[in-house]
């Protein structure tokens, strides 16, 4: 069983991705051996109207992979009234992660309104997936240069927020896996593997981070699919801990959440 915790609907502002439509995305996953995505919306990063967005995806989910597509809201604290959109994805669309980008929307790790967000997801026991970055500096359109979200304040974060479960997703060496390691220990902290680069990238993490807080995430479409699998074809890892990371290590902080 592969449970996929880094998957998005809609299309990618900036270009044509392959499988970008619901049912390509549904269909290939399911040739690829995975039995549930967490999904969010790319329209999450640039749309306003945040509660529209994430109806939407609720409505495709349902439409296109009941069983499959379990929807991630988006919540945007620099908008007006985001504690509602927070308020309808967790007693409208039962959901049981909410999925925060910083680098769009514009706030530090470090801000008030960062904290209050992080305090309302606890108090309603959402899981929050935090996306570190969605495209490689080097090739973003010039009129959109999205710098790296600066987890410098990431410690301080988790220290105040121990029990949240927290999903660092998109991690392209910004995190390296020793601080990994010590949020991981200070916090309810995991990491999926969509952007462990290099040789054995899969395996040197789990030698630095619980192999328990590490999930399978492959960041499709905007990532080949194919990509995040390969990475346990060239590993060392055994049985136990390839299923701890492409399943149970989700279904865990499932059941950490309410």
């Amino acid at each position: 069983m592969i449970i996929d915790v880094n998957v998005y609907l809609s299309r990618w502002p900036f270009r044509s991705l392959p499988h970008d439509t619901p049912d390509a995305l549904v269909e290939k996953l399911r040739q690829r051996g995975v039995e549930q995505a967490w999904v969010g919306s790319f329209d999450g990063l640039l749309h306003n109207d945040i509660a529209s967005v994430n109806s939407r995806l609720v409505a495709e989910c349902k439409q296109h992979g009941a069983g499959l597509l379990e929807p991630v809201g988006a919540v945007n604290p620099t908008l007006p009234d985001w504690q509602e959109d927070l308020r309808r994805c967790h007693e409208v669309h039962q959901m049981r992660a909410v999925r925060i980008h910083p680098d769009y929307h514009k706030y530090g790790l470090d801000s008030a309104l960062c904290e209050e967000l992080f305090q309302a997801a606890q108090n309603r026991g959402l899981i929050v997936q935090l996306a570190v970055t969605m495209e490689d500096v080097r090739v973003q359109h010039p009129l959109m240069q999205v710098p790296v979200v600066d987890i410098t304040p990431l410690a301080a974060l988790v220290e105040k927020f121990p029990q949240l479960p927290l999903l660092i997703m998109n991690n392209s060496a910004t995190v390296p896996s020793v601080q990994a390691a010590a949020l991981a220990k200070a916090g309810n902290v995991y990491f999926e593997l969509s952007h462990f680069e290099g040789v054995g990238a899969l395996e040197n993490w789990a030698k630095e981070v619980p192999v328990e807080r590490i999930l399978f995430g492959s960041y499709f479409p905007f990532f080949n699919l194919e990509a995040a699998l390969l990475k346990f074809q060239e590993s060392q890892l055994g049985g136990f801990a390839t299923s701890a990371i492409q399943s149970g290590n989700a279904q865990q902080m499932l059941r950490t959440s309410r």
